[in-house]
């Protein structure tokens, strides 16, 4: 395979910024994210945004059977390329992320890599979360903007922790997987990224994912003022605090992920 700069010379490819593309050119550094998920030989995988392929060369290097959905037909002939080089290994599918039905495209459960586009990536995460439980995908390995990666990722009682938190730990395990340097980008974005790994835990009995999201989306859209006041929205969750012993003067900060769930199932 040519290096991908010159793939991408070739093609007159530039980053749209509104697409929110940034590529990722260090071999070396898409090795190490198409690793994350695991032994991915013979694997399924869905990559959005593939933009020039940089990251899908990774993956298919590393084994895997990859569905592309990319929006930017600039970048469709580069990955046609890519899949002569990788012949029954790659199916480019040029739709919008958002408005596609994922898992239809599926018998198995893939795993799901993607340098995702900055401006749509923290609405796939949150609908790739709400997805009914077992869910139809085995791991997340997904990069982000730096900041939005630690409040996926964060601790309770801390700055970054909230909504997003909340929602992507109650079911599931996340980690910061990896660092990376705003430099490794062309071109460079203003920020830094980073990249997380999510993998599917059990869910716990009892609990609808309807009102766990109620009940953060109520207790971090006023996350500075007393749960008294910022649960009065929603139905029976001021007694519920009592009921699960919840000291109601607490703010959305201080209550962990535990909590809420507990919280959940006493609403639920």
């Amino acid at each position: 395979m040519p290096p991908l700069r010159e793939v991408i010379a070739r093609h007159g490819l530039a980053a749209s910024k509104a697409l929110g593309q940034n590529f990722l050119l260090d071999a070396q550094l898409l090795a190490r994210i198409a690793r994350i998920p695991g032994d991915l030989t013979d694997a399924e995988v869905l990559e959005i945004g593939p933009g020039p392929g940089g990251l899908t060369r990774a993956l298919l290097a590393a084994g895997a059977r990859v569905t592309a959905i990319e929006r930017d037909r600039r970048c469709i002939p580069a990955l046609a390329e890519l899949g002569e080089a990788f012949p029954g290994r790659l199916r480019v599918i040029e739709e919008d992320a958002l408005e596609i039905d994922a898992t239809a495209l599926f018998e198995g459960r893939p795993h799901i890599a993607s340098n995702l586009p900055y401006n749509i990536g923290t609405a796939l995460l949150v609908r790739w979360l709400s997805a009914d439980w077992t869910p139809w995908w085995q791991s997340l390995t997904l990069m982000f903007q730096k900041e939005v990666a630690e409040r996926i990722v964060a601790p309770t009682d801390g700055e970054a922790y909230g909504r997003l938190a909340v929602l992507a730990q109650w079911r599931s395990s996340a980690k910061l997987a990896m660092p990376v340097h705003r430099s490794a980008f062309t071109p460079a974005p203003k920020v830094m990224s980073a990249v997380v790994h999510i993998v599917p835990e059990e869910e716990p009995a009892g609990v609808k994912f309807a009102v766990l999201e109620r009940l953060t989306g109520a207790a971090f859209g006023q996350r500075r003022k007393m749960l008294r006041q910022s649960l009065k929205s929603v139905p029976g969750a001021i007694e519920a605090l009592e009921r699960v012993g919840i000291d109601a003067t607490r703010r959305a900060e201080t209550v962990s992920v535990a909590e809420f769930v507990e919280l959940a199932r006493a609403l639920s």
